[in-house]
């Protein structure tokens, strides 16, 4: 009963109530309202149905609230209710297959389903200390991300890419092909056309059957756009906790990011880098820092991140990329020429495939970057046919190996892999490349596979 009193402490009263006094831009100020930050409340327009809102924060005696929905309809003096002192969401194994606002009610006009559960949308971290080791692979279903980018059951990934070069084609290939139990999908600041397109299109109803998808559409409010992240996040978990191994996809943390950025300026904080403010830097962390693994299950997260301008050093690129355990670039270059899944295995790295493959394939990988290295650092000569054939033996063997690389990398939508299978086609384009790996097989790595 001890835990019980103190939670019955902290509870806030429902019959708190405040008044608007004034609207800057998109946030209102309550007079008279000391509920907490992130509290959910409720305007009282002067006709019409009441505006959820939440309190983002405080200006000398006022309460700062930001709106879910447009504000018209709201008065000098408009009542202002507390609704919720913290926002929960309904879990349950109900939810796989069924998309998802940023509340967790299910808008894909079927019959809202029965959960008992409820979780906190901002719950903390696991403990560094209780986090076990990544030991084994995990198959994306991308043959040149298994092969070349090996990931761990619980990695943290960032694909970063500019628009239009198949962000949304690749997750749903990850989740049709992926061998994780559960896929939960945020899709945060989408254009609401693309919603059912990915649905149908990329996901497919193989795909949909065993995803959770959370989603969030550009026009929404910048609150709804947070929510919907922190909402998915909340829903991964549940299923890790539940014993699950669950891939986690969420598109994209760019827009994430931007609207966090207008709630900052709108509470009043400064903007720093690029206009982002620091709210934006300090939740970052602790967004990502809740995938990955702990005692029950684990959570192998891969986070889109929109480039500007195809720069990848911008700042959320670049702040992303230090929190992540690798990051998969994807080449607008090699998209315009049809090169699907457009990834630059040059630039991109997975920190801990040494780890979780055996040398063979560790090997394997290094002699293919290898030549396609070489072959990147003479293409211009290659082209203009200033090299001649039997200078340099490097230099022929990535001219030799080059369209059998490039087809390894390739793969149509309707085509399924496996880590295995990727390794395997790896180790044999190695050997045409001349290196024969010959390290011995690490146990460790062969029995997490098996």
């Amino acid at each position: 009963m001890e835990h019980l009193l103190e939670q019955l402490d902290r509870i806030m009263p429902t019959s708190l109530t405040g008044s608007v006094v004034e609207t800057i831009g998109t946030t209102v100020a309550v007079a008279g309202f000391p509920a907490p930050v992130g509290a959910i409340v409720d305007i009282m327009p002067q006709s019409g149905p009441p505006i959820p809102a939440e309190v983002i924060g405080f200006r000398e005696e006022q309460t700062l609230i930001y709106p879910l929905k447009s504000i018209s309809g709201i008065r000098h003096g408009s009542e202002v209710v507390l609704k919720e002192s913290k926002r929960t969401v309904a879990v349950g194994d109900a939810l796989l297959g069924r998309v998802l606002d940023a509340h967790g009610n299910c808008t894909d006009n079927l019959p809202q389903p029965k959960l008992a559960k409820r979780v906190t949308l901002d719950q903390a971290p696991p403990n560094a200390m209780d986090r076990p080791r990544i030991e084994k692979p995990i198959s994306t279903g991308v043959r040149s991300i298994d092969g070349m980018l090996t990931c761990g059951d619980g990695q943290r990934i960032g694909i970063f890419a500019g628009s239009g070069v198949g962000k949304s084609v690749t997750l749903g290939m990850m989740a049709r092909y992926a061998s994780a139990d559960v896929n939960v999908i945020g899709l945060i600041g989408e254009r609401g056309r693309e919603v059912k397109d990915f649905i149908e299109r990329d996901l497919g109803p193989e795909g949909m059957a065993k995803s959770v998808l959370i989603v969030a559409t550009s026009d929404q409010s910048a609150i709804m756009r947070v929510q919907a992240a922190m909402t998915a996040t909340a829903v991964a978990e549940y299923f890790r906790d539940q014993g699950n191994s669950v891939m986690f996809m969420m598109d994209s943390v760019t827009r994430f990011a931007m609207a966090q950025r207008e709630i900052g300026l709108a509470a009043g904080e400064p903007p720093t880098t690029k206009g982002y403010p620091p709210s934006v830097f300090a939740m970052l962390p602790k967004l990502v820092e809740r995938t990955g693994k702990n005692k029950n299950g684990s959570i192998t997260a891969f986070y889109t991140v929109l480039v500007e301008g195809d720069d990848t050093n911008e700042p959320i690129s670049d702040a992303v990329r230090g929190l992540l355990d690798g990051h998969v670039i994807l080449s607008r270059a090699l998209a315009s020429k049809g090169h699907y899944p457009a990834v630059e295995i040059l630039g991109s790295i997975s920190r801990l495939m040494n780890d979780i493959v055996d040398p063979q394939v560790q090997q394997a990988a290094m002699v293919i970057r290898d030549a396609m290295a070489t072959f990147q650092d003479n293409e211009d000569l290659i082209n203009i046919g200033a090299y001649r054939q039997g200078t340099n033996p490097q230099i022929d063997i990535a001219i030799r190996m080059k369209s059998e690389i490039d087809a390894f990398l390739r793969q149509a939508v309707n085509e399924r892999s496996s880590v295995e299978d990727a390794h395997k086609k790896l180790l044999q384009l190695a050997r045409k490349c001349g290196g024969v790996p010959g390290a011995k097989p690490n146990p460790k790595a062969q029995a997490a596979t098996a």
